[in-house]
């Protein structure tokens, strides 16, 4: 079983890999080889939307890479302009038949939308797990406000909030939310867009985790980071060699990564 399958978050009966493909920004047959390599290595968490304007080929990838569907974790996103009711399922089934599955692990709605009554949306969207079209469903950038008000609202279970999150980004209100309330937290960006790898304290940490006189990149410190403490990360990528680089990252430990703190990526490791 590759390693990526074993490493999983639990949360309502949904098991999400801990590392999983980010696909946002990339198109075409970039897309589609980058989902079938990835796979081929290893990785069981594939995360798409409908704004990525990539489902189609995600699909592709997925097909190509002769894994099985029912060993993916698939997850896309409803874009907030769709989120009445009958836009939401008209939506969710075009996202189906874009990715040619009869259903995703994962449904979430993409960002809040205050035009829309919440209630509405969540309804439509818990439906959409009773028709089958999605067996989790979820929200993304939502607030800790936000998380209990949908809470209460949803008449499914909501097992994530998807977030912008890395080490120097303090989520820990969000996270702790989520928590409270059996969630997974997922993070976008958690290597801050590239940010992380000029950083000389990452660096450093990196340095005193390598093996046989290889470091670890600041990059794969910081998704270490993360999910040793339980946070699903899902790194984009449209290289090739930086797929096996984000999964490699489950033959080390840091030894203080209990906190989220922006301001001391040195309390990473002490």
């Amino acid at each position: 079983m590759p390693v990526a399958a074993t490493h999983v978050v639990e949360a309502d009966g949904a098991r999400i890999p801990l590392v999983g493909l980010g696909t946002w920004d990339v198109r075409g047959r970039t897309c589609a080889r980058i989902v079938e390599q990835a796979l081929r290595l290893g990785y069981r968490h594939v995360d798409t939307a409908e704004l990525y304007e990539n489902e189609r080929e995600v699909g592709e990838g997925l097909r190509a890479s002769g894994v099985k569907r029912n060993e993916v974790f698939i997850t896309t996103k409803v874009w907030p302009s769709h989120f009445a009711p009958r836009e939401l399922e008209r939506s969710a089934k075009e996202s189906l038949v874009r990715l040619r599955l009869s259903e995703v692990d994962l449904l979430l709605l993409h960002w809040p939308n205050p035009s829309i009554l919440l209630s509405e949306t969540l309804g439509a969207l818990c439906k959409i797990k009773r028709m089958g079209l999605a067996r989790h469903i979820g929200v993304s950038n939502f607030t800790v406000a936000m998380i209990e008000d949908a809470v209460k609202l949803a008449d499914e279970p909501l097992v994530c909030d998807q977030v912008e999150l890395h080490p120097f980004l303090d989520q820990s209100k969000v996270i702790a939310a989520c928590r409270q309330h059996g969630m997974a937290v997922v993070a976008y960006s958690p290597i801050a867009r590239g940010g992380v790898k000029n950083d000389a304290v990452l660096a450093r940490i990196g340095k005193a985790h390598g093996k046989t006189g290889v470091p670890k990149s600041a990059a794969q410190v910081s998704l270490r980071y993360l999910v040793q403490q339980g946070v699903v990360v899902i790194p984009r990528t449209s290289r090739i060699e930086r797929l096996t680089e984000n999964l490699s990252i489950f033959d080390f430990e840091l030894s203080d990564p209990g906190h989220l703190d922006p301001r001391c990526p040195a309390g990473l490791d002490r």
